[in-house]
């Protein structure tokens, strides 16, 4: 379930209370009448089950409460109450499969922002994936693709289509762009070094075996980024982040960026061109399939979501706050 805590102007708060009283997969309502100083209002917490929410969320947005208030969710952790768990029953579907649209954008913005924490991790993630290359360890490439940050920028783009949002499609790119340039050339830096220094050569990247599925895109490759990018919209979507963690080791985005540092430092063009189609082959399935499952979650969720009112108010009419 998710927690919501309302600041409510005075005069919204009728509105509010009928439009939570009306709503199914919602419990533990309170209200606290003039305690909020900063906006001024009342203080409405409620929990909501989280396919329960998205209505919820959209109906306070169209009272302006997030523009004259304050809207904040979080997520319940634990909670026992019977009065929850028929809140839960009450409402359709299931919470994993329930896409609360508000924090997915949220969500992507964030992952998607060009800092400098994403350009550090996905250039330390480079450099480990470049000595993975180097030295033929499989296990150094799968490190590396865990720690690569990217996969937030790839599901912005996603959202983007979804929603047709040029600018977060843009800013994402963006994003992706610089920061697989950046990391590349800081490797590509750091390769060249070790090659004045004589720890590599141009025979360091031969008969590799273990690694040359980075530099061999076929058609599995586009299968398992089309695999990935839907499991990866899903696992965002529903707050699983183990099964994250596994679309990081499915897709060789990272590594073929190392690859290309060493194969560059060593001109070694064709495998240089192999990294890039690497690349973009597994940039465009995840896009592709991460868009078509948000499509998909869209299109049930418009289809088969809450609907408000959905029961009786159980608020009188009478003015909030009287006797």
């Amino acid at each position: 379930m998710l927690h919501l805590r309302l600041i409510s102007p005075v005069e919204l708060t009728d509105d509010v209370l009928r439009l939570i009283d009306g709503a199914v997969g919602v419990t533990n309502l309170v209200v606290l009448p003039g305690v909020a100083r900063s906006p001024k209002g009342d203080l409405v917490q409620f929990d909501v089950a989280r396919e329960a929410a998205n209505e919820v969320i959209e109906r306070l947005q169209r009272l302006g409460l997030s523009a004259e208030g304050s809207i904040t969710a979080e997520q319940i952790d634990l909670s026992l109450s019977d009065a929850a768990d028929r809140a839960e029953r009450e409402a359709p579907g299931e919470g994993d499969d329930a896409v609360v649209w508000a924090e997915l954008a949220r969500r992507v913005t964030a992952d998607c922002r060009l800092t400098w924490a994403f350009l550090a991790f996905l250039a330390i993630a480079t450099q480990i994936a470049a000595i993975g290359v180097i030295v033929d360890s499989p296990i150094l490439i799968v490190g590396a693709m865990v720690l690569g940050p990217e996969f937030g920028a790839i599901a912005a783009v996603c959202f983007g289509l979804l929603r047709g949002d040029r600018h977060l499609i843009g800013h994402a790119l963006r994003t992706l762009v610089i920061g697989f340039a950046v990391a590349i050339a800081i490797t590509l830096a750091c390769a060249l070094v070790s090659r004045g220094l004589g720890w590599i050569e141009p025979s360091s990247l031969v008969g590799h075996k273990e690694i040359e599925f980075i530099v061999k895109p076929d058609r599995w490759s586009f299968i398992v980024a089309l695999l990935a990018g839907a499991a990866g919209v899903l696992s965002v979507t529903a707050g699983k982040s183990s099964a994250l963690v596994g679309v990081f080791i499915s897709v060789t985005t990272v590594p073929a960026a190392g690859y290309f540092a060493v194969a560059a430092a060593l001109y070694r063009w064709d495998d240089m061109a192999a990294s890039v189609a690497q690349l973009a082959v597994n940039i465009a399935g995840m896009i592709i399939s991460g868009t078509v499952t948000l499509i998909v979650q869209r299109a049930y969720w418009s289809r088969f979501g809450v609907r408000l009112p959905v029961r009786s108010p159980r608020v009188s009419s009478q003015k909030y706050g009287e006797e």
